[in-house]
């Protein structure tokens, strides 16, 4: 039976990867070989001529937008223009066959980083420059949903956000959208991008190479021609402005090679398409910026890739060090409010990696802390089993606050949801915590109490150094749908149920928890605790509340101690009831995130909360009236007189915590931190007030609310 052509290309395709020279790029691997005699007849070439063999990585990410399928096609546009390009000779359903390009890649005679020669240079923007000749009708047809004005630069940046957000972020979240999560990289990070794309200057679109780096460059052993582009399988058809930020970004010029690199565009572009250059000075920040927000997600999916192929603690560093870079990187475009230290990078790889089975990473080898018993229907395999799947919980399972890191996973063998609990490494509270929220848990557990809190089943540490709890989760039973929080205030019957469980917290032994808790003076002990708070505040906080006409700590002291409250029976409370920290929950309310527990007068929680949380005026006054008629008097008297007392010690606490979250960016990503500086001009207008300040005249009447 004869030998098919498809047969045949498979067999030349089969000698490629046995006998070719190999090397290896981002989405293909290409292998170079000599035509033997019967495939040079198939290709239509001379034995012995060399070609290159393109096999698609298999194993390749989802990493890159793509405009068109067939590169063929691209090459067959450009050659009229190029005549030197790469022609495709036979092509497979994974493979193609293209005519080979003698020369070196540019990046073997000049490595990333280094500079390149002027002449080069010119060189490289006269073929971008080039590229504006190839006719749109020669091109294969674009996608429907391409701009319609092929002038519109504005319409094309949005169409690439969306594009990279539908072909790179939605294709890989799955895999790694918890891991993009626990970095603080939101779902929705290129869809608001798009939404934020700036009027630009009309420039005329072109066909774009789009990936123009030093790989990509073949420097040519002839005289007549220096340089070839070849891979065009992410070739776009746009604003031209577009390719020269891709070549800035990717070809890594030295800082102080971009504006020759910029000039010399410049210069091309206005001898071959002038109208090109339109806006290049306001309008090629707008293109780097969406190259270095995309970015971000190949990267950290490469730098994770690395580890899952190779694991060391020295891979470990390096992609550490390079996921630290792109998140720095894209941190601005994508308007992320902070990025996570090296420390947390390096626990959010780990436990990804772990999550992937890979044997040679510790897998989930656990220290349990011998403060908290173990749970006895929670022991050792649990919790290894919890450890080994955290890393692989989707993006909608991880929710990071101000302090926690926290992911929701199901437990083989376990009837409800657990949720790991790590603490973010280098971040600085300001708000002290007094009591261990593994001790508070139990105590409400063993008081048997009707307080709806989580119970803590372990306690330890995993490698590196990432000390973890693992609670019961408090949210739907279905954990792919969100906690459902009461951001815009309670309900009646929510107030009633949230006041019910605070009087409840009074019939826990505190002293169990806390021994030396009972000391009276519970309201100086917290005006100490702040003015203490505002005089640790960073110089250039205390600098700028100053000018704002908040008080330091020495004045702060004075004006507090004129104000008193009556002595109220000290019980256990939460500290910290704002929205975020209650769950709705088949018509109940939970209450989580107890680290900021302490011991004190219950009216402070209750104010404290009406402080954090919009409270209408009928539902304050519900709430007070249940509270008083539901608890002995000697934890309610005077309480009329003293609620406004705590109210002001909250408001002015709030006027300096949010100013140093402004000024430091400290804990932007938490939506309680975020809602709380977006109205900060409010909270310093109330506390000044609060103190009896009049408004500094000096001060700039803008500044409040410049800062947010």
């Amino acid at each position: 039976m004869p030998t098919s052509p498809d047969d045949r290309l498979g067999d030349l395709v089969e000698r490629a990867t046995l006998c070719g020279t190999a090397a290896s790029g981002h989405h293909n691997q290409n292998y170079v070989l000599a035509l033997n005699e019967p495939e040079a007849r198939l290709l239509g070439r001379e034995p012995g001529t060399s070609v290159t063999v393109r096999i698609r990585r298999a194993e390749a990410l989802s990493v890159v937008i793509r405009t068109w399928d067939n590169e063929e096609e691209i090459l067959g546009a450009v050659k009229d223009v190029l005549p030197h390009v790469p022609q495709c000779l036979a092509k497979g359903p994974d493979f193609a066959v293209h005519s080979y390009v003698e020369g070196v890649p540019l990046s073997s005679i000049c490595a990333n980083g280094k500079p390149l020669d002027t002449l080069l240079v010119r060189a490289l923007t006269g073929l971008l420059a080039q590229m504006t000749r190839v006719r749109r009708s020669s091109l294969p047809p674009l996608p429907p949903h391409w701009p319609s004005n092929d002038t519109d630069s504005q319409a094309f940046l949005r169409t690439l956000a969306h594009l990279a957000d539908e072909q790179i972020r939605r294709a890989n979240w799955t895999a790694f959208g918890g891991l993009f999560a626990a970095l603080g990289i939101p779902e929705d990070a290129l869809v608001r991008l798009a939404e934020r794309t700036p009027a630009m200057a009309r420039r005329p679109y072109s066909l774009l190479h789009a990936d123009l780096h030093r790989d990509n460059v073949i420097v040519s052993y002839g005289e007549s021609l220096p340089l070839i582009c070849v891979d065009w399988e992410l070739a776009t058809y746009g604003d031209p402005l577009h390719d020269l930020a891709t070549h800035l970004v990717r070809m890594q010029y030295p800082d102080h090679q971009w504006p020759e690199v910029i000039g010399a565009w410049e210069s091309a572009m206005r001898r071959v398409r002038p109208a090109a250059v339109n806006g290049l000075g306001k309008d090629l920040k707008h293109y780097l910026e969406f190259e270095r927000a995309q970015s971000v997600f190949p990267d950290v999916m490469r730098a994770a890739q690395s580890l899952e192929q190779a694991y060391s603690q020295k891979n470990l560093d390096e992609a550490t060090a390079e996921v630290d870079r792109a998140l720095r990187a894209a941190a601005r475009p994508l308007g992320l409010r902070s990025v996570p230290g090296p420390k947390e990078i390096e626990r959010a790889l780990f436990r990804w990696l772990l999550s992937r089975g890979v044997s040679s990473a510790h897998v989930v080898e656990w220290s349990p802390d011998r403060r908290l018993a173990p749970a006895g229907h929670f022991g050792d395999r649990e919790v290894r089993d919890a450890l080994s799947v955290e890393g692989a919980a989707p993006a909608s399972r991880v929710f990071k606050g101000t302090v926690h890191l926290n992911t929701v996973v199901r437990v083989p063998g376990v009837c409800h949801p657990v949720v790991v609990r790590r603490r973010l490494p280098d971040v600085t509270r300001r708000e002290p915590h007094f009591l261990s929220e593994h001790a508070v848990l139990r105590g409400i557990e063993e008081a048997g109490v009707a307080v709806n809190a989580p119970k803590a089943l372990a306690l330890g540490e995993t490698y590196p150094n990432d000390h973890f709890a693992i609670h019961t989760y408090m949210g739907p039973e279905d954990v792919d749908r969100p906690p459902n929080h009461p951001v815009h205030g309670l309900l009646p019957h929510e107030a009633d149920t949230l006041v019910d469980q605070l009087c409840a917290l009074t019939q826990v032994d505190y002293k169990q928890i806390d021994p030396v808790a009972d000391e009276p003076g519970f309201h100086y002990w917290l005006k100490d605790e702040l003015v203490r708070l505002v005089q640790a505040l960073p110089r250039k906080t205390q600098q700028l509340a100053r000018q704002l006409g908040l008080p330091d700590a020495g004045r702060l002291d004075q004006i507090l101690s004129r104000q008193e409250v009556s002595h109220r029976e000290h019980s256990l409370l939460h500290g910290d009831l704002n929205p975020w920290n209650l769950v709705r929950r088949d018509g109940g309310l939970s209450i989580i995130d107890w680290e900021m527990a302490l011991i004190g007068d219950p009216l402070y929680d209750l104010v404290r909360h009406m402080h954090l949380t919009p409270t209408r005026p009928e539902i304050r006054d519900r709430m007070f009236r249940r509270w008083e008629r539901s608890l002995p008097p000697e934890y309610t008297r005077g309480w009329r007189k003293d609620w406004q007392v705590y109210r002001r010690l909250e408001v002015v606490r709030s006027a300096y915590i949010d100013l140093d979250r402004i000024v430091t960016g400290a804990s932007l990503d938490a939506p309680n931190v975020r809602r709380a500086v977006a109205s900060y001009a409010v909270t310093l207008t109330v506390a000044t007030g609060a103190l009896g300040l009049p408004v500094r005249a000096t001060a700039n009447p803008y500044l409040a609310r410049a800062l947010v």
